[in-house]
């Protein structure tokens, strides 16, 4: 199955110069969306995962159902104030300006085996404060999966030497590819 074909390619969105990767047609496809599962899983099935951790939203599309499938547990990470419990929060900087995530203390245990999912890996910003979050409460980061890569962006960088799946390439913004 040729998963790019389920994704829709959108000129100058949210604003001028950028090609939008919409995921919303694969979303629609439980034949996709059952292939996807398959395709990131395969690699980790046999990591000792313990636990996917991935920022809303998108990222929870993913996250949870590849966690049930890996048989580990799901941890979501948020937007400041938007989990319930005491929370350990991350500030890092963006392209232009700053943002912030929050995942619960007691997330994660010291020595857990976990994988980071996400949509789309773009610049690398928010993966990479996840993966920041996870080691701080004593994870072992084992990778990190992805349903599209924009690979000209380049944000395998910030991720040091950690394992990165990515089912969907794209080298360049032409809408074309």
């Amino acid at each position: 199955m040729d998963l790019k074909t389920y994704i829709r390619s959108i000129p100058d969105f949210p604003k001028p110069g950028i090609m939008f990767r919409d995921i919303t047609p694969m979303l629609k496809s439980a034949n996709a969306m059952k292939e996807v599962m398959r395709r990131m899983a395969e690699p980790y099935r046999d990591a000792g995962i313990t636990s996917v951790l991935a920022a809303e939203a998108r990222g929870f599309v993913f996250g949870a159902p590849l966690a049930m499938e890996l048989g580990a547990a799901f941890v979501p990470v948020r937007k400041p104030g938007k989990l319930p419990h005491k929370t350990e929060t991350l500030h890092y900087d963006l392209e232009y300006g700053s943002d912030a995530l929050e995942i619960h203390e007691d997330a994660i245990e010291k020595g857990d085996r976990v994988l980071l999912v996400d949509d789309l890996l773009a610049t690398g910003g928010t993966i990479e404060a996840c993966m920041k979050l996870a080691n701080r409460q004593g994870a072992d980061v084992v990778g990190a999966a992805f349903v599209i890569e924009l690979a000209f962006l380049n944000g395998r960088s910030r991720l040091g030497d950690y394992d990165i799946c990515s089912l969907i390439e794209y080298q360049t913004e032409d809408a074309n590819e």
